[in-house]
């Protein structure tokens, strides 16, 4: 009368066998680790690119990584967690350059985790409210991966820009310095994002400005709003 209990015993040990091998809950498993994603964070893409997100931005159900153009590519593209691509996380779904200097990322995996923050540094992060068109005279920070934090004041708007692949028009300059390898960086004036960084002259050492996309603009044409 006892063997169809053992049976029983056997059967559920064989299935939680199982159940441990394919979804990790067994003693000495590794955790999939979620990519976290916010502004400030870096992107890889298909193409050999790296780009860092300016700023996570919605609509419904959607949720996009804004960057600039020049770094992205005007073409769709699959992007990365991880330098090595194992870990698909969006693809490119509109991007403008020259002319303009954005790009989109639409998030296509589930298993993300997507602040609407800005990183900057040493666990210190920025909230984000909203976003506005920048004024001339006001304030800005902008948080760059190569020489963190810098922050500056609003000098002109609308600017163009000639580079060898055409002009950029409509971007904004700040006394705020950069250094190379910040292109990218988030801009903000305290929970209000005004843009990121697509240029610079100067350095931090000797003095320079840096120029700008206007988030704004790319929220309109898309749709989007931060969160």
């Amino acid at each position: 009368m006892r063997r169809p209990h053992t049976r029983l015993t056997m059967f559920t040990t064989v299935v939680t066998a199982v159940v441990a091998l394919l979804f990790g809950t067994g003693t000495g498993a590794t955790a999939v680790q979620v990519p976290t994603i916010r502004g400030g964070t870096l992107l890889y893409a298909a193409t050999g690119a790296r780009c860092v997100v300016g700023f996570n931005a919605a609509s419904g159900t959607n949720r996009y990584a804004v960057m600039t153009g020049h770094c992205s590519g005007t073409y769709a593209t699959t992007w990365y967690a991880d330098a090595a691509h194992t870990q698909p996380v969006g693809v490119t779904t509109g991007a403008s350059y020259p002319i303009d200097d954005y790009g989109v990322v639409r998030y296509t995996t589930s298993a993300l985790v997507l602040p609407g923050d800005i990183a900057l540094g040493g666990g210190v992060y920025q909230d984000v409210t909203g976003a506005a068109n920048p004024a001339i005279g006001q304030s800005v920070c902008h948080v760059g991966r190569t020489s963190g934090v810098h922050r500056g004041t609003v000098t002109a708007v609308n600017v163009t820009v000639n580079h060898a692949e055409g002009t950029v028009h409509g971007l904004f300059r700040s006394t705020a310095c950069s250094e190379p390898g910040d292109t990218g960086a988030p801009a903000y004036s305290g929970s209000i994002a005004l843009g990121f960084a697509v240029g610079s002259s100067g350095n931090c050492a000797s003095g320079g400005v840096t120029y700008y996309q206007p988030v704004a603009e790319v929220l309109s044409v898309f749709g989007l709003t931060l969160y």
